[in-house]
């Protein structure tokens, strides 16, 4: 019995250290996906246990955080340690959100539904689409005109573009064998309470992503966020996606919590 009871002992006190190791690095589930011989970074967000939040400028002085370090410095000395950050799409060249931006139910960017020139950018590369999550921890992704349309009042959202799929079906702007290859970020709304975010590790073109979302994932509709100078976070793997020497500061940046208990 003696044996038993400090087997016992052990095991819970085995159990309680894991529990007390766990932390920002277990709340979101990040892994690396080999798909059609392309190699990506996933990380998997329950909104039901984790937070999903944007952010642009320092509440506290109005300058842009620009980068996701600056971010992290900021919410670990708030006592809000990050569990995922991702550049949260593409902006202007004076560094606003070139399109739709929600930080905490506020408008600080309006819908921008002009439809420019392809070669101006990817934004402009229709459709384009919106990332929103709700004040009931829902979340989609939906075309910009659909979004429009259906009227509701984001608590955090991002309009950026192209879309890659819609409605299952991959953009059909996108060529299978196009030479464009870029480090590529994006989300999808898998589910209302199940947002998954990728990053490629090396440059793919965006059929080859587009098809990663659809194919490997499993999303119905999925947005395209940045490129080139695009990096994924998390405590536990670090950086994803481009090299640091490309990246540029962001406009925004989306930011995952783990919920407060």
């Amino acid at each position: 019995m003696a044996r038993f009871l400090a087997r016992l002992s052990s095991a819970s006190a085995l159990a309680v250290l894991a529990t007390a190791c766990s932390g920002p690095a277990d709340a979101v589930e990040g892994r690396d996906v080999v798909f059609d011989s392309q190699s990506y970074f996933t990380v998997t967000v329950d909104t039901r246990r984790e937070d999903i939040e944007l952010y642009w400028r320092n509440p506290d002085n109005d300058q842009p955080f620009g980068g996701i370090e600056a971010l992290k410095t900021w919410t670990q000395g708030k006592g809000r340690p990050l569990a995922f950050a991702t550049n949260a799409g593409i902006y202007d060249r004076e560094f606003r959100p070139l399109g739709l931006y929600v930080e905490n139910g506020k408008t600080l960017v309006p819908l921008n539904l002009a439809h420019g020139n392809p070669r101006s950018g990817n934004f402009s590369l229709l459709p384009n689409g919106v990332f929103a999550v709700y004040d009931d921890g829902s979340a989609e992704v939906r075309t910009s005109e659909v979004f429009r349309a259906a009227a509701r009042k984001p608590r955090w959202a991002t309009q950026s573009g192209p879309m890659l799929v819609v409605d299952g079906e991959i953009n059909t702007q996108f060529d299978d064998g196009s030479d464009s290859m870029k480090w590529r970020s994006g989300v999808c709304a898998r589910s209302a309470h199940e947002v998954v975010f990728a990053v490629s590790r090396a440059p793919v073109n965006f059929h080859a992503f587009a098809r990663l979302f659809r194919d490997q994932i499993g999303c119905r509709d999925a947005l395209f966020l940045d490129g080139t100078i695009s990096q994924a976070f998390t405590p536990a793997s670090g950086y994803a996606g481009a090299p640091a020497f490309m990246t540029k500061p962001y406009a925004g940046i989306i930011a995952v919590f783990p919920k407060k208990p």
